[in-house]
C-alpha cells in the first residue's frame, strides 16, 4: 500500500511516514500566539499540516491532531527578553482583560482556519490550563541536571544535552550564540541556556505558584508539556514553519527527550516562508496580510488555499494580489468542470479507470506532499478524453479529500430560475433572425441581474457570475514594480517628469500635487503618482484630479509595495528628460524647474535638490540647515536626476520598505559611479508635516529606521572613499 514519504529536518532527508501504532498516527501543530490575527503567512504553515492529515487519513489512517494556543505572550522568547507580554498589551491598549483578548484572538483564528477549509484539530490546549504540567517537566529536568536555577529562574543546560542543535545544524558554539537572541542573565551558566521558568518581578499580572516562587513558564516548555500530554511520549510528525527550527523546536527537543529519556518525535516537517514583496510576510515589515483583508476585497478566501497549492511545501512564496486573483479564476473554473462533470450522465462508468486516475493523483501526494504535481494531474484529468465525465467528477470528489477545496459544496452555476430560461429563449430567437441589437440589450438585462452570458457559434451558455465577476475592481492596479514595462531605455517624450509616491493623507496629496501643476508647463511636464496601497479618499481625489488635468497619471497599488518598489515604478514609467522626485509633504511655491535644470546641466552632478547630507564617517548625516553646494547624499524632499543615468546607476534597493535612509542609499548608487551631488536650499518649497514619520509611533520607526541604515552600512559602510570630506 502507497505511503506518505516526508522530508524530516532532523534527519535532512525523505522517508516514509511510518506509525509507532499501526494505522493510527499523531500529528503536533505549533499553534498561534493570540494577542492578534494571525496572517496569511503563518496559515501556510497550517495549510501544510491539514494537508499532511487529509493525506493520511485518505490513505485510510486514523489521525489525531493537536494544535495549541499560547494564550499568554510572554511564553514568547522576544517576549522574555523585551519584559513584555503581548497578550497584556494588547488587553490594555483595547481595553479587556488578557483572557478576553486571547478568547477573541482565538475564535478569529477558529473562523479563520474555517474559511479556508483546514479542518478542526481534535484538541486546541492552552498554555495556561497545563503550567502544571510544564512545572513537572521542569522538576524531573532539574532532578537530571538538565536544568538549574539561577536568581529564581530556571534554565535549561545546554551542555548537559549533547545533541542540542541537530535539528537546526547550529551545532558549534559560534552558531547557537549568532542564532540565539539571547536572553542577558549574567547569572546564566552559558549565554545560549534557555528560559525553563521565569521568576515574576513585582507587578506582573499574570504569574503561577511553583516549588520556585510565583513566576511563568518559558516558551518551548508548553509545547513539551501539551504534545506528550495529548499524544503521549512517541509522537509521529511535529510540525511548523521554518521559523520554529530554532530555538522554539530545538529547545523542544531537548526538553522531552530530556524528561523521557528517549526520542519523541518521529517526523519533523517544516514548511517554507511565505513572502510578500520579495520579503518575509510580518507585521513588522507592513506587509502581513489576513483573511479578512481577502474578505473585504471580495476574494475568496479558498483562493489562498489553492494559492499555495501551487508550490512545494518547502519552497518559498511570492505572494501578490495578482497572483491570488490568478488562483481564484483557476478555481472557479475548477468548480464549474466539476459541476459539468458531476451533471453529465452515466453511460458506461469505467470503475477501473476511476481506480487508474485515483492511484496516480494520490502517488503525487504521497511524494513529499507534492501539491503541484496534483493540481497538474487534476487538470489533466479534466482535459482527458480517456475517462468520461462521470468519472472524472468521481475521481475530483476523491481526490478533493486530500486538496480541502470543498468542490462537492459547489452551487450548480448551470442552474437557473424560470426567468432567466425563458429571456434565453427570447434571445436566441432573436439571434437566429439576426437581430443582434435586441439580442445584446436581453444579454445585457441577464447580466445586470448577475448572471453571464457564453455565446459560441451554435448556442449560448448561462451561469450564475462568481463572486470576481461580481467584484467591480476602482481601477487597474499592480501588485509590484515587477508588473511595470520598463521606459528607462525609451527616449524622453517630456523635459520633465515629477513623480510623487503617497500612501493616504489627501489634502497632503491635493496640496502637492496641486501645487507642482500650478508651478509646471502642463505641455512639458509628466506628473506621476503611485498611490501606495491607501485606505483612504487618496485615490478617488488622484482620479479626479487627472480628468482635469491630462498630464496627471495616476497608477494604484493594491497594496502597500514598500517605498523602494514605489519608487521604482516611477522610475521605470518616466519619460521625461529630467526626473524629479517630491515627497508629498512639500509644497512648490515658484519656479523650481529651472534651477534644477541648471544643477543638472553639468554632466559631473548626477542629483540635485532642496535638502542635502555630509558625513565623515557614515555614521553621522548632518543636514546643516541653509547649506547647499556639494554633498554626500541628498534627502529624499527633492531628488531630481537625469533619468538616461539609472541606466548606469540602477534602480533602488526594494528591500528598503520604509522611506527611511532609502534616499542615503541611492545617493550612493550615484556616488558610486563618480557622479557629484549638490544641493540648493533656495529652491522654492515648504516642507510640511512629513507623515511618513509622524504617522508612527516612536518605537515604530526608530526600528524601521534602523533596519534601513543596517542595510546602508552593510554595502557602503567602508567607502568613505566617496566622501566629500576625502575627494
Amino acid at each position: 500500500m502507497r505511503v506518505l514519504e516526508l522530508y524530516n529536518t532532523l534527519t535532512r532527508e525523505r522517508s516514509a511516514l511510518l506509525p509507532h501504532r499501526k494505522g493510527r498516527f499523531s500529528i503536533y501543530t505549533c499553534g498561534p500566539t493570540v494577542y492578534r490575527d494571525a496572517h496569511i503567512g503563518n496559515l501556510r504553515s497550517y495549510l501544510m499540516a491539514d494537508w499532511i492529515r487529509r493525506t493520511l487519513q485518505t490513505l485510510g489512517n486514523e489521525v489525531t491532531h493537536i494544535k495549541n494556543i499560547t494564550d499568554v505572550g510572554h511564553m514568547r522568547q522576544e517576549v522574555l527578553e523585551q519584559g513584555e507580554d503581548k497578550v497584556i498589551a494588547a488587553a490594555i491598549a483595547e481595553g479587556k482583560t488578557p483572557a478576553q483578548i486571547a478568547e477573541f484572538y482565538t475564535q478569529r483564528f477558529l473562523a479563520d482556519e474555517a474559511a479556508i477549509n483546514i479542518l478542526p484539530a481534535d484538541e486546541f490546549p492552552k498554555a495556561t490550563d497545563h503550567v502544571e504540567e510544564m512545572v513537572e517537566i521542569i522538576e524531573s529536568l532539574l532532578q537530571s541536571s538538565l536544568a538549574y536555577e539561577v536568581g529564581g529562574n530556571i534554565y535549561f543546560d545546554v551542555n548537559a544535552f549533547p545533541t542540542y542543535g541537530n535539528l537546526s545544524g547550529n551545532i558549534h558554539e559560534s552558531q547557537l550564540q549568532e542564532a540565539v537572541r539571547v536572553e542577558a542573565d549574567p547569572l546564566k551558566k552559558d549565554p545560549r541556556d534557555f528560559t525553563l521558568w521565569k521568576k515574576a518581578e513585582p507587578g506582573r499580572s499574570l504569574k503561577w505558584p511553583s516549588p520556585w516562587g510565583e513566576g511563568f513558564p518559558g516558551w518551548h516548555i508548553e509545547c513539551s508539556a501539551m504534545s506528550i500530554k495529548y499524544l503521549g511520549r512517541h509522537i509521529d510528525v511535529h510540525t511548523g514553519g521554518v521559523d520554529n527550527i530554532f530555538p522554539h523546536h530545538e529547545g523542544e527537543i531537548a526538553q522531552s527527550e530530556g524528561y523521557t529519556g528517549s526520542p519523541v518525535v518521529s517526523h519533523w516537517v517544516h514548511g517554507q516562508h511565505l513572502l510578500a514583496d520579495g520579503v518575509k510576510m510580518a507585521k513588522s515589515a507592513g506587509n502581513a496580510f489576513i483573511i479578512s483583508d481577502l474578505v473585504e476585497r471580495g476574494i475568496d478566501p479558498l483562493a489562498f488555499r489553492y494559492l499555495c497549492m501551487t508550490a512545494r511545501y518547502r519552497t518559498r512564496i511570492n505572494f501578490t494580489f495578482t497572483s491570488l486573483k490568478a488562483s481564484e479564476t483557476a478555481l472557479n473554473k475548477l468548480r464549474r468542470h466539476y459541476v459539468l462533470f458531476n451533471n453529465a450522465s452515466v453511460t458506461n462508468q469505467d470503475n477501473e479507470k476511476i481506480e487508474e486516475w485515483n492511484k496516480r493523483l494520490l502517488e503525487k501526494v504521497c511524494e513529499d506532499l507534492d501539491m503541484p504535481g496534483l493540481l497538474d494531474g487534476v487538470w489533466r484529468l479534466v482535459e482527458s478524453s480517456d475517462i468520461e465525465d462521470s468519472g472524472k467528477a468521481e475521481v475530483i470528489r476523491r481526490v478533493d479529500n486530500v486538496m480541502g477545496l470543498g468542490l462537492n459544496l459547489t452551487s450548480n452555476m448551470y442552474d437557473l430560475p424560470e426567468s432567466i430560461i425563458n429571456k434565453s429563449k427570447e434571445r436566441a430567437s432573436l439571434r437566429a433572425t439576426s437581430d443582434y441589437e435586441a439580442s445584446d440589450r436581453i444579454r445585457s438585462e441577464i447580466e445586470a441581474k448577475g448572471y453571464l452570458v457564453e455565446d459560441t457559434a451554435d448556442n449560448s451558455v448561462i451561469r450564475i457570475k462568481n463572486r470576481s465577476e461580481i467584484r467591480e475592481e476602482k481601477w487597474k492596479t499592480i501588485s509590484s514594480s515587477a508588473e511595470v514595462s520598463s521606459n528607462i531605455a525609451e527616449g524622453s517624450l517630456f523635459p520633465i517628469t515629477v513623480g510623487v509616491v503617497v500612501t493616504g493623507f489627501p489634502e497632503d496629496t491635493k496640496r502637492c500635487i496641486s501645487s507642482v501643476i500650478k508651478w509646471t508647463d502642463p505641455d512639458d511636464t509628466e506628473i506621476l503618482v503611485v498611490d501606495n496601497g491607501s485606505s483612504d479618499s487618496t485615490g478617488e481625489v488622484l482620479e479626479e484630479m487627472s480628468t482635469v488635468h491630462k498630464n496627471l497619471k495616476v497608477i494604484h497599488s493594491d497594496h502597500t509595495i514598500g517605498d523602494g518598489a514605489a519608487k521604482n515604478v516611477l522610475l521605470k514609467v518616466a519619460r521625461g528628460k529630467i526626473f524629479i522626485l517630491l515627497d508629498p509633504s512639500v509644497e512648490i511655491k515658484g519656479n523650481f524647474v529651472d534651477r534644477i535644470g541648471e544643477l543638472l546641466d553639468s554632466p559631473k552632478v548626477g542629483i540635485a535638490g532642496l535638502a542635502g547630507l555630509r558625513t565623515k564617517d557614515l555614521l553621522h548625516f548632518h543636514d546643516g540647515e541653509g547649506e547647499s553646494g556639494d554633498m554626500d547624499a541628498m534627502q529624499g524632499y527633492c531628488f531630481a536626476l537625469r533619468r538616461r543615468d539609472i541606466e548606469k546607476v540602477g534602480l533602488m534597493r526594494e528591500s528598503f520598505r520604509y522611506y527611511r535612509n532609502l534616499d542615503l542609499d541611492f545617493s550612493f548608487q550615484f556616488k558610486e559611479k563618480g557622479f557629484e551631488i549638490i544641493a540648493d536650499h533656495n529652491l522654492p518649497m515648504e516642507l510640511h508635516e512629513h507623515r511618513g514619520w509622524t504617522a508612527l509611533s516612536e518605537g515604530e520607526r526608530d526600528e524601521l529606521s534602523k533596519k534601513n541604515y543596517g542595510r546602508f552600512l552593510k554595502k557602503w559602510r567602508n567607502r568613505t572613499d566617496l566622501l566629500v570630506s576625502t575627494t
